[in-house]
């Protein structure tokens, strides 16, 4: 799973995905796709590619009123793959 799948499921899901960071911090893309990080003030020591890559547990937060819920690594992944938009291309008849 990328940065760009984790940014299709939150414009597709309409949630906010946090995951932490090697160094303590956390990331948080936003319902719009944007990722960024609370509190970094400067030029990241890290690359978010790469920190994705090693994170564990993803945090959900829909928006409101449902209730946040964790997911593990490989839930989450198989959320980004399933894509209705790939299925819905699929939907039309070609004449």
């Amino acid at each position: 799973m990328t940065l760009a799948d984790l940014r299709k499921l939150s414009i597709r899901q309409q949630v906010k995905v946090h995951f932490r960071l090697q160094n303590g911090m956390e990331c948080i893309v936003n319902e719009q796709g944007v990722a960024h990080v609370p509190g970094l003030r400067g030029v990241p020591g890290f690359n978010l590619e790469e920190e994705l890559a090693g994170a564990a547990e993803f945090l959900l937060e829909p928006l409101p009123p449902a209730p946040s819920r964790k997911l593990r690594r490989e839930d989450l992944a198989a959320m980004a793959s399933a894509s209705p938009v790939a299925a819905a291309a699929h939907d039309h008849d070609e004449d």
